[in-house]
């Protein structure tokens, strides 16, 4: 077995005790978190970076620089706070940034976006629930507004990219692509609503964000490494 099959196995089972911990209300399963959480994204940047067959993907360097950006909104997460939350949210966009900036030089060239009817809906979606989340946000702390809604917009951004690209590439990658972006969008949908809009949220809500967080990059990851291959 490969090195980067054994990262990302590991990366697997890391990402199940992780989402497992963050549904707990035990303080044991907060402490382990600030073991497990850390971990993810170095496994899972180390399983690309090692494979072999991922050296030619045209998405490649792109996807390290956003799991490092990720790694570093993990890490600032794990606090509490405004403060915390908004350094957070600004590493995860500077990560959604670095997807953009690979996914952008490899889109669709034939097609304008604005043709594109998956990004006219997320687009959509986004005018109408990106103000309110930013709102329910600003309620808590005013300095959120912005940070989150400027954030909403890339990772709107990142996930309609992700969904306009060139048939050039190989169509699993591009569906696999597509598919960890939507999953990543729905998982920061689910943090949203749990921190800023509900008043009582179940502790088991956190596990929902990552179960989607962590299969998000995992399938985005998946799409980088299949986009070097031929055919």
């Amino acid at each position: 077995m490969r090195t980067s099959t054994r990262l990302q196995l590991a990366y697997g089972a890391l990402a199940a005790a992780d989402t497992l911990l963050a549904g707990s209300t035990s303080r044991w399963a907060h402490r382990a978190r600030h073991v497990t959480k850390p971990l993810l994204m170095p496994l899972l940047g180390a399983s690309l970076a090692t494979d072999p067959a991922a050296r030619t993907s045209p998405l490649r360097t792109s996807t390290l620089v956003a799991q490092a950006a990720g790694w570093g909104g993990d890490v600032l997460l794990l606090c509490e706070g405004p403060k915390a939350f908004a350094a957070g949210a600004g590493s995860f966009g500077i990560g959604h940034l670095a997807y953009i900036s690979g996914l952008a030089r490899h889109r669709d060239a034939g097609t304008p976006i604005t043709a594109n009817r998956v990004a006219r809906v997320i687009a959509g979606t986004w005018a109408v629930s990106g103000p309110v989340m930013a709102i329910a946000a600003a309620r808590k702390e005013r300095a959120l507004g912005p940070t989150v809604l400027g954030y909403s917009a890339v990772l709107s951004s990142m996930t309609a990219a992700a969904n306009h690209l060139s048939p050039e590439l190989p169509r699993d990658a591009r569906l696999l692509t597509a598919a960890g972006a939507g999953l990543f969008l729905l998982s920061d949908s689910v943090l949203g609503s749990r921190t800023f809009v509900l008043t009582d949220p179940p502790a088991r809500m956190e596990s929902v964000v990552m179960a989607t967080y962590t299969a998000g990059q995992l399938l985005l990851c998946e799409g980088a490494r299949r986009a070097g291959h031929k055919g």
